[in-house]
């Protein structure tokens, strides 16, 4: 299994604040050694690897994390805590899940 995950820099030259937040949470965690290469979408250059990633995989949002395994097609996820629980098996709970999907979709409202 290849692991990448792509972090972005902002049109303005500035790290993205989420990118920073999820590679400190890996690192913080040991996880980071699990993660095979990390590469850069930068915004003022759509020819910047990740920019080019992002398109081909059409992600809209970053950071993102593309799992590569042999004999499969490549998967794609937007959501930290998702990738964790399902590629790093390592426990979550629902409500930290839920609370990254709201931060990450401002247009979301609970019912």
């Amino acid at each position: 299994m290849k692991i990448t995950l792509v972090k972005k820099i902002l049109a303005d030259g500035s790290p993205c604040k989420k990118c920073g937040d999820v590679l400190n949470k890996l690192e913080q965690s040991g996880q980071m050694e699990r993660i095979d290469q990390v590469l850069v979408a930068d915004e003022r250059d759509e020819t910047s690897e990740g920019m080019v990633l992002a398109k081909q995989y059409s992600v809209d949002r970053a950071p993102f994390f593309i799992v590569e395994t042999e004999g499969q097609e490549p998967v794609i996820y937007t959501v930290y805590m998702k990738f964790v629980k399902e590629v790093l098996d390592q426990k979550t709970e629902e409500t930290d899940e839920l609370k990254e999907i709201m931060a990450d979709n401002q247009d979301l409202d609970f019912l």
